[in-house]
């Protein structure tokens, strides 16, 4: 349920661009991203930052679009979230006692601190160079194939990038001691 209402606002703005463009998307996409947090609140009583930040931006960037009729405002969208999330977990490496991804996850599972600096660390450049590929798409491919990549790329390339943390970090979990029989 919480990946639907993660992924809701995305999933509209691109039915929303395939049938009715740009600015229609950008509509739907700013309204979807104001029930998101309504859903989320609903469902699991509190309010995620990733949320709060993503709404903020849209709003910003998305009225811009619609009153300078220019779609490029909408499309700087996914990176300066992007950037937001890097800033955010490098800045933990520095202020705070737990990275963020600790934070995140670490009530989940146990690893030892210098990994989930490392992890922490990894993600802060993952999220830095997707804003910059989001650069890249908007202002060397059309409208098009960058709704798609949008939706498709950055999805992918984040599956990807946590099956190779998974992966990395399964070396390091710490095992529960088993019962023996």
């Amino acid at each position: 349920m919480k990946l639907l209402i993660d992924f809701f606002p995305i999933l509209l703005f691109f039915i929303s661009y395939k049938i009715f463009g740009i600015y229609i998307a950008t509509i739907v996409t700013m309204i979807a991203s104001l029930l998101q947090i309504g859903l989320f609140w609903l469902k699991y009583r509190r309010i995620e930052l990733t949320h709060i930040i993503a709404l903020i931006l849209i709003s910003v960037l998305g009225t811009a679009t619609l009153l300078l009729h220019n779609a490029i405002f909408i499309k700087w969208k996914p990176t300066a979230i992007y950037w937001v999330l890097a800033l955010l977990f490098l800045g933990s490496q520095i202020i705070g006692s737990k990275p963020f991804i600790q934070r995140l996850i670490g009530n989940k599972i146990s690893l030892p601190q210098n990994i989930w600096h490392r992890l922490n660390l990894s993600w802060a450049i993952f999220f830095a160079c997707m804003g910059g590929v989001n650069l890249y798409v908007a202002y060397n491919f059309s409208t098009d194939i960058w709704v798609n990549f949008k939706l498709f790329g950055f999805l992918g390339s984040t599956i990807v990038f946590g099956v190779l943390q998974s992966l990395y970090m399964r070396k390091y979990l710490k095992q529960e001691p088993t019962e023996s029989v």
